[in-house]
């Protein structure tokens, strides 16, 4: 079976993150979002996946290359031009992502799937192909039921007692809601759909092409499904995902890593002591960190790879990106640190550099290379006294 990942969008809301890198790329405890939907796709037969770039597109076309590891084929289409030697996104929507494809290859040629690139989900794609097939279904989009007050992050349909959608909204305001049966950005469809979507120009799935399959009572079906689905499309959201992988609430997502302590999971290549330090599960430590005695982490937090965790730092519920040295007078709660971003779960953040905070927090490496200057420069000075 063939299917699409929708990859090219800018991840506003995901922000400062998604400055560095594409909302697909977020890593969940050491693994991007999209490498547990390439993982649950593979399982269930998907074997052809073409994925969309336009945002930051080297990092996903360099992580997974032509699929070989998840014993899949990928491809990429690419939106956007050279500009002075830069490649910079245009996107096409994400309608507008599969009808380039079609006009270029006519890739898809049979019943296929689209799945938007930031959620992590187990639905069962056997169920949805075969209510998919038993309407004659043009389009179908994976359903599920979410509070009302959370309505206006999503589309939303009313269905007739077949499943058919009678009306498509999306985003709507909670008072004006006909339901609170959402769109999961889960979708089946016949290639018959992409005659409805124009070529070369911007157009959007749930904005466009679906309030116009529903107005023109095309055979357009809607399928709730009991099933998990952990969408990352804030830094809210991130944070929440985050917790429940740490916290084993996620079903079939295992933490890397060895155990080193009850509830604490940690990679290789460690300097700590276990007995000098304080740590309250569930915590997970990247390979090569150091953590200096006295420091106290308390879960649920993710130290990343080749951190650098002082003696006396406490540490409580945070995401701590990669190579980050935190300093020992520092006490951080509920915090991401990613990059030399101060990030709220709200979404606030500051700039580490420019709020002059580098004294608490800094990047690892740069005391790699002040401490082999340093160590330089008390060789030269040996070497000059034994003169």
């Amino acid at each position: 079976m063939k299917a699409m990942i929708l990859a090219a969008g800018k991840g506003t809301r995901v922000r400062p993150i998604t400055y560095e890198i594409p909302k697909p790329m977020i890593p969940l405890v050491r693994k991007p979002v999209m490498e547990y939907i390439v993982e649950h796709l593979v399982s269930h037969g998907v074997d052809q996946l073409v994925v969309n770039l336009s945002h930051l597109p080297g990092s996903i076309e360099d992580y997974f290359r032509d699929g070989d590891r998840w014993g899949c084929s990928i491809a990429y289409s690419h939106e956007g031009k050279l500009v002075d030697g830069r490649f910079v996104g245009t996107a096409l929507g994400s309608a507008g992502g599969l009808k380039k494809i079609q006009d270029f290859s006519g890739f898809f040629d049979d019943t296929f799937l689209v799945l938007c690139g930031d959620a992590v989900t187990d639905f069962d794609v056997g169920k949805v192909l075969e209510f998919h097939r038993s309407r004659g279904a043009l389009a179908t989009i994976v359903l599920k039921e979410v509070p009302l007050s959370d309505v206006h992050k999503y589309g939303v349909v009313e269905l007739d007692e077949s499943g058919r959608i009678l009306r498509f909204q999306e985003k709507p305001k909670p008072e004006e809601a006909v339901s609170t049966m959402i769109n999961t950005g889960i979708y089946m469809f016949e290639p018959e759909v992409l005659d409805h979507i124009p070529s070369g120009v911007e157009y959007d799935i749930g904005g466009q092409l679906f309030p116009a399959l529903a107005a023109m009572s095309a055979p357009f079906y809607g399928l709730p499904l009991p099933f998990q689905w952990v969408d990352i499309g804030s830094v809210a959201d991130y944070w929440n995902a985050t917790h429940l992988v740490l916290s084993g609430q996620l079903q079939g997502i295992s933490l890397p890593g060895r155990e080193i302590a009850p509830g604490v999971r940690a990679g290789i290549n460690l300097c700590l002591e276990l007995d000098e330090i304080e740590i309250v599960p569930p915590v997970y430590i990247g390979s090569g960190t150091f953590i200096g005695n006295g420091a106290r982490i308390e879960g649920p937090s993710v130290i990343g790879a080749n951190c650098r965790i002082e003696g006396g730092a406490v540490i409580r519920r945070c995401i701590v990106d990669d190579h980050i040295r935190i300093g020992e007078l520092a006490d951080i709660s509920g915090k991401i640190i990613f990059g030399r971003n101060y990030i709220d779960p709200s979404g606030h953040y500051l700039d580490v550099e420019e709020a002059d905070v580098g004294w608490i927090i800094t990047d690892a490496r740069k005391d790699l290379v002040m401490s082999d200057t340093h160590a330089m420069l008390y060789e030269l000075g040996r070497q000059a006294r034994d003169r």
